[in-house]
């Protein structure tokens, strides 16, 4: 078989595993969020449906994708029925330069990795500001005003904090000197978690620059000014139903795992071990695989119980303070950041 059609099925396959995971994890996430806020909160959240309440979330998708499927008289349908695909495609398209595991290669071609990209960073950034258009779109097409109130909230919200995240991860690019996802995990691979950006790297203030505008970049609390429940009755998707709504809810908790994904590669080792080569490395070839992606998704679940738990702890901001934090604080701390990251390399190259 020539090299070409073992390129395509390879692509194929690992595009289907991809997704099917990621989907899956979507789902679970949703779950992980409902449990872990009723421990919050003194409940127990689903226990119903299946052990532990297992199949909540089935039973969830299940029911959306069972109701009426109703489309306002007063909507612009073109981009009123868009605008969902983009949020959930820009959700699902930037999984796919995110190297999962250890560089594993099968005739050359990468396994844990759907796209081998010397620019992934700058892909990720690009698409997560693509999806801005999603809900804009979404806003506007509702023909809504709590719907345009939403778009107009997240629209300024997501491109303000856009910036400083964005400047947030100049300064590992500095360290790496490369914005390829897997070079920027082998530099941080030497000595455990002495290595990583955010203790050896000194990426300690980028990296909660990053996760705070990741906060705001995904819409979550404390910064969901645009679905505001108390003041906008669910925002920009107020308008949408059945599979609709929930594309917008699979996109949102799709962004979520990407932003854990992201940060685990770029400021925790990616899958590598925190305690770097103390541990001698197996030598069958599936313990290899496996243990490296364990380490990954490890980290990943960290960064989702950290979103939770924020969002069962934190009350939400108010636009003003929302806008100013990320303009007033934000944006000069990463600029610092950057200052700081440039001295320090040009003293101790």
């Amino acid at each position: 078989m020539s090299i070409f059609w073992v390129f395509l099925l390879l692509s194929i396959l690992k595009v289907v595993v991809v997704l099917a995971i990621f989907l899956g994890a979507v789902a679970y996430t949703v779950l992980l969020e409902r449990k872990l806020v009723g421990r919050i909160q003194n409940r127990w959240g689903p226990s119903r449906v299946g052990p532990f309440g297992l199949w909540q979330p089935m039973m969830d998708g299940l029911k959306l994708f069972l109701k009426e499927d109703m489309i306002p008289a007063g909507v612009y349908k073109p981009l009123y029925l868009l605008a969902p695909l983009i949020a959930l495609g820009c959700a699902l398209l930037s999984i796919a330069v995110i190297p999962f595991g250890a560089p594993i290669t099968y005739r050359g071609i990468k396994i844990f990795e759907i796209a081998d990209l010397n620019i992934g960073l700058l892909i990720i950034l690009g698409v997560t500001s693509i999806s801005v258009y999603g809900i804009a779109l979404a806003g506007w097409s509702s023909n809504n005003k709590y719907s345009l109130l939403g778009a107009l909230r997240s629209s300024a919200q997501m491109v303000s904090y856009e910036l400083a995240l964005g400047l947030s991860l100049v300064g590992i690019v500095l360290r790496t000197g490369s914005f390829s996802l897997a070079e920027i995990v082998r530099v941080q691979s030497t000595h455990g978690f002495l290595s990583w950006n955010l203790f050896g790297g000194g990426q300690f203030i980028a990296f909660f620059i990053y996760l705070t505008a990741a906060y705001a970049e995904t819409n979550r609390a404390p910064f969901d000014l645009p679905e505001a429940e108390t003041e906008l009755t669910g925002g920009y998707h107020t308008e949408y139903s059945s599979m609709k709504f929930a594309m917008f809810f699979m996109a949102e908790y799709g962004n979520m795992i990407t932003v854990g994904c992201v940060a685990t590669l770029l400021f925790l080792g990616g899958w590598t071990s925190p305690f770097g080569h103390l541990l001698p490395e197996p030598q069958n070839i599936i313990l290899q695989a496996i243990i490296p992606l364990l380490w990954f998704v490890v980290k990943v679940f960290f960064f989702l119980f950290l979103y939770v738990w924020v969002r069962g702890t934190l009350p939400r901001f108010r636009y003003d303070q929302l806008m100013g934090y990320g303009w007033k604080y934000l944006l000069p701390v990463a600029m610092l950041n950057i200052v700081g990251t440039s001295l320090v390399m040009a003293v101790f190259p």
